[in-house]
């Protein structure tokens, strides 16, 4: 790196399922030139489309945890029962060359990164509520009917951690989302700040999206039954 260049940044992106992270990447990515994605390794299924070594690479659990023990990781967390982590070599040589890295990675993930790199900018992407969560996540059809609650689940945990992100950008329009997204990272101003009310309330809505789900379930449950 020469003596007048910018070292890169290392952006931490998160949010809930179905909020559109992915899609908010992709357009950082194709608007500016300073960013890079760092690919994330998973130990689970690749989805329909998905290409090793673009999307994610996918390994298996054995040669996930011989990166952990090597030192290999930056970060790593389990869920939805399968490993997620980030590469230390990318990360480093890219942020070396003045490239900005997006990590898209979940709340355990983050916070490891926030404790080992204090300068590391966390944003938390959500949806103006719950119900469009939800409309957003189902309606992408890429999960099963238990593979989405546990995603609704996961979201009560995940909401106890938005209080430590550094910004919060709400998703409520994509080209909106994206803008202020760069902005906080070109000049560390954008977002909004953490609400309590706000995130009560998301929480109050997505419970009660839980228990109708939990509730519809039983009854074909018991349909299937008096078959």
């Amino acid at each position: 790196m020469t003596e007048n260049a910018r070292a890169g940044k290392l952006v931490v992106i998160s949010g809930f399922s179905g909020v559109g992270k992915g899609t908010v990447v992709n357009r950082l990515l194709s608007d500016y030139d300073h960013y890079t994605l760092s690919v994330s390794m998973t130990t689970r299924k690749p989805r329909e489309g998905e290409v090793h070594g673009v999307n994610y690479y996918f390994v298996s659990n054995e040669e996930f945890e011989e990166m952990i023990g090597n030192g290999g990781l930056l970060e790593h967390a389990g869920y939805a029962d399968h490993y997620y982590g980030t590469p230390r070599s990318f990360v480093e040589e890219n942020m070396a060359k003045g490239k900005d890295v997006i990590l898209e990675i979940e709340v355990q993930g983050a916070m490891q990164i926030k404790k080992a790199y204090p300068d590391a900018v966390l944003i938390f992407i959500t949806t103006p509520s719950a119900s469009v969560m939800a409309k957003r996540l189902i309606g992408r059809k890429t999960e099963t009917e238990e593979q989405i609650d546990n995603r609704f689940k996961r979201a009560v945990e995940e909401a106890e951690h938005i209080k430590r992100y550094d910004y919060i950008v709400i998703n409520d329009g994509l080209d909106d989302c994206v803008s202020e997204v760069n902005r906080i990272v070109e000049s560390g101003e954008g977002g909004v700040r953490y609400d309590p009310k706000f995130k009560n309330r998301f929480l109050q809505d997505l419970l009660e999206i839980i228990a109708e789900r939990t509730e519809a379930a039983r009854a074909r449950l018991h349909a299937q039954k008096d078959q």
